[in-house]
């Protein structure tokens, strides 16, 4: 478990990795399934709710389950930093000049923006969304061991699809490691991500360029020590994943009727 990032705000993939294979909450028992299930109900439902309220109730709810399963809150905030700033940059844009009733206006040259109720709300509105599909990522990673995430993505994708998430997943680790390597070596002699950015760009330049040529050459590495091991092409796994009990089957139900009830009646009393 790597505690010494280059930056918080990035997700540490081994802190990750740690949660999910050392949880005991009742979330960690659950069934794999229907906490994919979950996961993809609760894309469902950001695409369909429009509402700031349910929306605020589904992130209480995760942010709820996420303190229940003993998983490092502070961290979690830490994490959705970067989300939070990307949203920001791009509603920035976008929420001037929203039909609604105006709360302030702008005058820059001879261009006026006015700010508007549904231009607020349209800010948090993908604010929020931003934020439960990160937290929720995150809860349904950090409670499902990567034992049973192969088996899933064995199980669900075709051949060799399965095979490239299965070995991307793996590789990821190593690739952050290197980055997180260089640019510490990078800061011990002086550099810095933000003061040198402008004044040394070439220098990052190089970094990631490096990073891009080692990276062939560590992937390389990793093929000739499977092959020696064994590895033809194809990874399987013989994990058995716990299967879906009654209660799993009720949150199922739930979901459903959850999702049938947001797509029926809650947009269209919207719309109205």
């Amino acid at each position: 478990m790597n505690n010494s990032q280059a930056s918080g705000h990035i997700p540490d993939l081994d802190l990750i990795t740690y949660y999910s294979e050392n949880s005991y909450s009742f979330l960690s028992r659950a069934s794999p399934w229907i906490k994919l299930i979950g996961l993809i109900a609760i894309i469902l439902i950001l695409t369909i709710v429009k509402s700031v309220e349910v929306l605020v109730a589904l992130y209480a709810l995760l942010l709820l389950l996420y303190w229940q399963s003993n998983l490092p809150i502070r961290k979690l905030f830490d994490w959705c930093l970067l989300p939070v700033l990307f949203v920001l940059s791009l509603v920035i844009l976008l929420m001037w000049n929203e039909i609604g009733v105006p709360l302030f206006s702008l005058k820059l040259f001879c261009f006026s923006l006015t700010l508007t109720d549904n231009g607020l709300l349209l800010v948090v509105r993908l604010l929020l969304k931003a934020l439960i599909s990160m937290t929720s990522s995150l809860l349904f990673l950090m409670t499902t061991k990567y034992a049973y995430l192969s088996v899933m993505i064995y199980r669900i994708f075709p051949f060799p699809i399965d095979q490239i998430f299965l070995m991307s997943y793996r590789f990821l680790f190593i690739t952050l490691d290197m980055v997180d390597s260089m640019i510490r070596a990078f800061k011990s002699r002086g550099g810095g991500l933000i003061k040198n950015v402008v004044r040394q760009s070439q220098t990052f330049a190089e970094i990631f360029a490096l990073v891009f040529i080692r990276s062939y050459d560590q992937a390389e590495r990793v093929n000739k020590a499977m092959e020696s091991r064994g590895y033809d092409g194809t990874y399987t796994t013989s994990t058995e994943v716990p299967q879906m009990k009654l209660i799993d089957y009720i949150v199922l139900l739930v979901f459903l009727a959850v999702i049938t009830y947001l797509l029926l009646f809650h947009n269209s009393s919207i719309s109205r």
